[in-house]
This record gives structure tokens, sequence and C-alpha cells, in this order.
């Protein structure tokens, strides 16, 4: 299969390709994000800044940009939760979903939400760990029981269709995710006209190739959908991906109930 970069890993890219700028732009973002919080231009910002929400409208993500140890509290001393690379297992820059910023001894962390299993688990990095802030308004919603899926833009409802979902003995799991790459040029037929990598594991298919992660991906059996039909993955006809394809970007958020 063949890595596509989204727009926004190309502006991420173009960006920081230059490593001292990147750490400029981090300074700079950083209280940008923070302004309206901080009760406007002057003040210091706060010490502790949320940066998005489960199933609010506006989500955050960044590019990893170092390899770098996810920790269980904001301290270089604490247990270590996940280790995180640059790259997806496909190749692709990897994203982590942002939640919580916060400054300690004079030091920026940020909680982050991690592609590990338990689905859910979440660890701190320093800031200068990650590019600059990515910002969507854009989600997924995933209903498992009525096999449909959603695509809402700014609370609005852009985009609906059947879809398939996991069987009973591989179901696909429930939780907040996030869109971190486009998947393209499969052998198999079967992944359909193309693909969307998630964040979200699956907890029964973990000696699958790249850890078993659930994509988002077109069929050549269009006559299944909507069912429980795959092993884990959430698929969708190739007509649906296509239009999918033309409204969600990467970093979008994806919600599984």
């Amino acid at each position: 299969m063949k890595p596509v970069p989204g727009a926004a890993h190309r502006r991420a890219r173009r960006r920081h390709g230059d490593r001292g700028v990147a750490l400029a732009l981090a300074l700079v973002l950083l209280p940008a994000a923070t302004a309206s919080a901080a009760g406007g231009e002057g003040r210091e910002p706060p010490a502790e800044f949320e940066l998005s929400r489960p199933g609010e409208d506006l989500w955050r993500w960044a590019l990893v940009e170092r390899g770098v140890a996810a920790r269980a509290a904001p301290d270089r001393s604490a247990p270590v939760v996940a280790r995180l690379r640059t790259r997806t297992p496909e190749g692709t820059p990897e994203a982590v979903p942002l939640l919580v910023r916060r400054a300690v001894g004079g030091r920026l962390w940020l909680r982050v939400r991690l592609p590990v299993l338990p689905n859910g688990t979440t660890g701190w990095i320093p800031r200068d760990a990650v590019g600059g802030y990515e910002e969507t308004r854009t989600r997924l919603i995933v209903r498992r029981g009525t096999q449909t899926a959603r695509l809402e833009r700014r609370g609005r409802t852009v985009f609906r269709a059947r879809i398939g979902v996991g069987q009973p003995r591989w179901p696909t799991p429930g939780g907040e995710f996030m869109i971190r790459n486009r998947l393209t040029g499969f052998s198999d037929p079967a992944y359909g006209a193309l693909a969307f990598g998630t964040t979200a594991r699956s907890a029964t298919l973990t000696d699958w190739p790249g850890g078993g992660f659930i994509g988002i991906h077109g069929t050549d059996q269009p006559g299944l959908i909507p069912g429980r039909v795959s092993h884990g993955c959430i698929r969708l006809r190739d007509r649906d991906i296509r239009r999918l394809d033309r409204l969600m970007p990467i970093g979008a958020a994806v919600t599984i109930r």
C-alpha cells in the first residue's frame, strides 16, 4: 500500500523543515492558542490550558518531530507509558491528538492521546517533541449499533453513509480517535479505492501487521454493507469513501460509539 500524505502533513513539513525555525514557531504558536483564555496579549498564559475536549467542535493535533517517551506525569522522572516515533507503520508522519498543555518548572508539557492499547491511554510529552498545533473542526461519528457514519464540520452534517463494522469476535473499538493518514495503491481489492488510517487499535488482532490499527476503507463487496462484516475496520462502499475523501482531512477527529 502506498502512503499519501495529506495537505496538513505537507504544510507541517514545510513549516518545520528547519529545526531552529520549528522551535521558534512552537514558542510563537503556543501563546497564540492561549491568548483568549489568558485574557489578552501581554498577559502570562495560564499554567494549564485545555487544547481539545472529547466530542467538541474544535480539535487540536500535532506531528511528532522526534522520538520521545510519553510519561505518566509531566515529569522527566515519571514512569514511561509508551514511546512515540516520528513515522507510522505505513511510513507516514506520526501525529497525536493534543489534550492539555501544562507548564511545570519552566518547561511546557502536553498530555496526548497515544496510539497504543488499551485505547484511550494518554501520556505526557515535552512540548518541543511535536511541531506547531494543527486545528480541525471536522469529526467523523461512527455508530456501531446502527452501522452508520456521518461527518460533521463545525457541528453541521456534511456526509452520511451506511457502513460495515467488526464482527462480534473482532469488534470495532469505541472511543475517541483521529485520522492520521491516507493510503492508496492496495494490492488487495478488498480494501477498495482508498483507506484512512486511525489511531484506534484492535484489542483482538494485536499480531496483525503494524499492530492491528483500525482503518476506514472501501470494499470490492458493496453488497455486504451495512453489516457486521469486518475484522474491526470500518468499511464503506467505494462511492461513499470517494465522497468522504473530498471532505475529511488528515487530523479529523473520529468518535466511535
